[in-house]
């Protein structure tokens, strides 16, 4: 009976973060806990890093060589004319007639990457790396001295300008946790430095929208301001409980600890999806070009299924018209992390894509494998009719791990299902996500 008391209590809605933190597991912040560093337009920094002609030029950094595209990042010479991550680039080339587009070349990004974190760890231990260009770190408790912090901040600084580029910039901020310490980052930019002390931060917060803080978008401004919480002295001010309501669940109380200096830690997730999407290129978007690189985009999908050792049980695929128009469908399928299955799945769905949309050409393609599993969490459907004595699927299988093994002994698409697509920005499927850095092994598939 005592057993099923203690159960019954952990999982009831009154338990939460804020019963955690009153039996002391985390304490009010009393100094400088956080140091974050967040680099200033870094896929532009780096090209012009990289590439002295653009120094001092508006950039954008685009998909495709297309101005039906949008940036995916400007150079601060190109925001000055209001150009930013998101802008159509027919509008930015109309707000900035010089505006020099580079295709984007995300194994670039990703070297510089590790070149950074590389420097990083000279001077401090990385405890988080949040983004390709956004990182934490835990100050020892004898680098909170205010005096100590700020001197780490100058050192890492440093260190970047001399030992990686001089165009490579980053804003730093120091606070009494990782969430305040990345909104600090945000109040000066670019080559910022922002100190959130514990006693003295929540008025400089006050001075900011409540979409200034990292974790409120618009869904969740609104339903802020539909709980009478306009702004962020009255989130600010506001109970816990109440933000929780408000914002739908747990995480609406997290948030509000984290912003009154609580070191709340993240909790781990497990991945949930692994996905490719593509706009294609203008030369690319008829639909059996665009069939070969969905093809290639799930076979690359697959081979991170299989170096993440995860089986996929569901397939989507979506595609949208040059019209604007969208079709998409997902399928079930066994649990399997077979190449040769997904690409079934998607003759399948291609087959039926056809025959609704009548469509001719296509200007984006996105695929997704879902309800990932680990090995030891699949079980086999006896009754799979495609398991003959033969062993096919096993077959099958061995052939998609030697593909992967060659093609990353060899480069990048040495071995595909079907025609390899060459495209104006080279690599197929591999990019940067906002949370996932590409390993360099991702760019020699």
């Amino acid at each position: 009976m005592t057993y099923f008391f203690v159960l019954i209590l952990f999982l009831t809605p009154e338990w939460s973060i804020g019963h955690i933190i009153d039996m002391g597991q985390f304490s009010p912040p009393k100094d400088l806990a956080w140091l974050f560093f967040d680099l200033n337009s870094y896929f532009a920094s780096v090209e012009q890093q990289d590439q002295s002609a653009l120094r001092g030029r508006p950039v954008a950094v685009v998909p495709s060589d297309t101005d039906a595209t949008s940036a995916i990042a400007a150079s601060y010479e190109a925001k000055a004319y209001g150009i930013k991550t998101g802008t159509k680039i027919y509008e930015a080339k109309r707000l900035c007639p010089d505006l020099v587009c580079v295709l984007a070349r995300h194994h670039i990004y990703v070297d510089y990457h590790q070149a950074i974190m590389a420097e990083v760890e000279k001077h401090i231990p990385v405890t988080k790396i949040c983004s390709i260009d956004e990182a934490a770190c835990k100050l020892m408790k004898n680098e909170r001295e205010e005096v100590k912090a700020v001197a780490l901040a100058h050192r890492i600084k440093d260190g970047l300008r001399r030992n990686v580029g001089k165009h490579i910039k980053c804003s730093i901020g120091l606070a009494p946790n990782a969430f305040l310490a990345k909104v600090a980052t945000d109040m000066q930019k670019p080559d910022g430095l922002v100190i959130l002390r514990p006693d003295e931060y929540a008025e400089r917060l006050f001075e900011l929208n409540l979409r200034d803080l990292c974790g409120i978008g618009a869904n969740i401004e609104r339903r802020l301001y539909r709980g009478g919480i306009p702004s962020v002295k009255a989130l600010y001010n506001a109970a816990p409980k109440q933000i929780r309501k408000i914002w739908g669940g747990v995480e609406g109380e997290k948030f509000w600890y984290r912003l009154h200096g609580y070191d709340v830690p993240d909790i781990e997730t497990k991945k949930s999806v692994i996905g490719h999407s593509r706009v294609l290129d203008p030369s690319f978007r008829s639909c059996d070009k665009a069939l070969s690189m969905v093809l290639q985009l799930t076979t690359k999908a697959c081979a991170r299924l299989r170096r993440h050792n995860l089986y996929a049980g569901r397939f989507s695929l979506s595609v949208r018209g040059v019209n604007g128009m969208y079709w998409g469908k997902e399928q079930r399928i066994i649990h399997t992390q077979d190449s040769f299955v997904f690409t079934k799945t998607v003759q399948e769905l291609w087959h039926e894509m056809m025959y609704v949309t009548r469509w001719s050409h296509l200007k984006k393609v996105s695929i997704n494998l879902y309800d990932l599993r680990e090995a030891q969490n699949v079980t086999l459907d006896l009754f799979d009719q495609s398991r003959e004595k033969t062993g096919t699927v096993i077959n099958n299988l061995a052939l998609s791990q030697a593909i992967d093994g060659l093609n990353q002994k060899f480069g990048s698409s040495t071995v595909n299902l079907g025609m390899c697509p060459k495209t104006s920005s080279g690599y197929v499927g591999t990019k940067i996500a906002f949370s996932r850095v590409p390993t360099a092994d991702e760019f020699r598939e």
